[in-house]
């Protein structure tokens, strides 16, 4: 498995605020940047599987509904988080 509870609690506590703490807005978006990176990778192997190209849209849509979400409410969190990922926006 490519994402074991090790690595999300990795993620989290290098994003969120704690390894427990997985409602964060930062740590969510680090831890779908890392799925898209991953699924990324998959589909330039697999490029007929449908379903995960299917997924990888659905992730990056609700990455990028949480990124429009902290950028009403909170720029500088916003701001840090695409400097941190390197996130086009």
């Amino acid at each position: 498995m490519y994402l074991t509870s090790e690595k999300k609690a990795e993620i989290f506590a290098k994003h969120g605020k704690s390894a427990t703490d997985t409602g964060s807005a930062e740590g969510q978006i680090a831890l779908f940047t890392y799925r898209i990176n991953h699924l990324s990778q998959h589909l330039k192997a697999n490029h007929k599987d449908y379903n995960t190209e299917r997924s990888l849209v659905k992730l990056v849509g609700k990455r990028k509904n949480l990124l429009n979400y902290l950028k009403k409410t909170e720029i500088e969190r916003y701001r840090a988080i695409i400097a941190e990922l390197g996130i086009r926006k």
